[in-house]
């Protein structure tokens, strides 16, 4: 009987994330609910991709129900996947440029703005954190109109 690798073995879960940054340059992240995979970790905002929907619909849709925003312009970062021991995870991360209404954890999360020099020691998803890199380069220009 031939050996299935890891990748075929994990549950693959696809993931619209998204990163905000605030007047200062400080990055949005959240808390990992309890009873959650990953519970306690932090990540940025955002959710599963629901069948037959675009990465970009699920992204508005995921802010709206978990932060309480209506995002009205976002610039695609980067797509990759992450695996865990028991799953994997597609993300696509998304640079949320421009909303309407302030930022709450509508499902009980909690949230933190923190500085892009920090990310790395704040308990961010071992997804997360090639994200970091994006973040980190001169390319990448606050934008602080929301």
């Amino acid at each position: 009987m031939p050996r299935k690798n890891k990748l075929t073995q994990n549950k693959l879960i696809r993931v619209a994330a998204g990163v905000l940054e605030d007047a200062a340059g400080n990055i949005l992240i959240a808390q990992r609910p309890a009873g959650s995979h990953s519970a306690g970790w932090w990540e940025f905002p955002g959710g599963k991709i629901e069948p037959g929907e675009q990465p970009l619909e699920a992204l508005i849709r995921e802010l709206g129900e978990e932060l309480g925003i209506t995002v009205t312009d976002a610039c695609f970062l980067t797509d990759f996947q992450y695996s865990y021991p028991d799953r994997t995870v597609e993300l696509h991360i998304w640079r949320v440029q421009r909303y309407d209404g302030k930022p709450v954890g509508c499902e009980g999360q909690c949230l933190r703005w923190v500085k892009k020099s920090t990310l790395s020691e704040v308990g961010l998803l071992p997804a997360d954190l090639p994200v970091i890199e994006l973040l980190n380069i001169p390319s990448w220009k606050s934008k602080t109109d929301h």
